[in-house]
């Protein structure tokens, strides 16, 4: 790979870590739906989204219900990015959107990583902002209403893919937010009486950012501002 990674954080390294990494990554292609790793499962790759490409991580629940906790795009990356060895996930990881990824073995990532302070510095402050994500995450859902979550998800997808559609039934949605359907259709219809949204089958439109942007909350806001803080350009525009 000798080609600029269409993946921010790849693209934050410093060229000599970059190029250690390099003949190591490997290009591939997932659909949506696709999963990447299953809770226990032990993780031995470690995949960068590129592009529009999107994958968001599940915590699955005693009665199977899948509900997401974290969404990574080209800003980041998926399965021991931070961990040393193979370890088993706790979450499960699926394709959100599908499109080219970048993957490493992680005993090569290992490798580099202790070769190259510069390079695990880079990737333990993405984990700092990862987790600060997932914190950012679990108080919105304790704190904000489902129109607010459902405004500031739909923001969050259309940033990190780049496009103004995002492939998504309201029951795949509602299972995201851990409600039901028919209160997950009753907040798309009020987003789309308010002119914001347009539904279609298998897909949601936006079509005004800024009036989604003012009727969700502002995590979305201070996740990004975080990532500024640690690791300025990464997160997408």
């Amino acid at each position: 790979m000798t080609e600029l990674p269409d993946n921010n954080l790849l693209a934050a390294l410093k060229p000599d870590d970059l190029a250690r990494l390099a003949p190591h990554l490997q290009r591939t292609a997932f659909e949506g739906g696709a999963r990447l790793y299953e809770p226990g499962d032990v993780i031995e790759q470690c995949y960068f989204p590129c592009g529009s490409a999107v994958a968001s991580f599940y915590v699955v629940m005693e009665n199977g219900d899948a509900v997401e906790t974290g969404m990574v795009g080209c800003e980041g990356a998926l399965g021991g990015i931070v961990s040393h060895g193979r370890l088993p996930a706790f979450a499960r990881a699926t394709v959100l959107q599908g499109g080219p990824f970048l993957k490493i073995p992680l005993g090569q990532l290992e490798a580099a990583k202790a070769e190259r302070p510069s390079l695990e510095r880079l990737f333990n402050r993405y984990a700092d902002c990862f987790v600060a994500q997932l914190f950012q995450t679990a108080a919105c859902n304790a704190s904000h209403s489902i129109e607010q979550r459902a405004a500031r998800w739909l923001g969050a997808a259309i940033e990190r893919t780049g496009t103004d559609t995002v492939e998504m039934t309201q029951e795949k949605l509602g299972a995201l937010l851990g409600v039901g359907r028919s209160y997950v259709t009753r907040v798309l219809r009020d987003l789309r009486d308010e002119g914001l949204i347009l539904t279609r089958r298998g897909a949601i439109k936006v079509t005004d950012v800024q009036g989604l942007r003012d009727t969700a909350c502002d995590c979305n806001d201070l996740i990004r501002a975080h990532f500024d803080d640690v690791l300025r350009g990464v997160y997408p525009d």
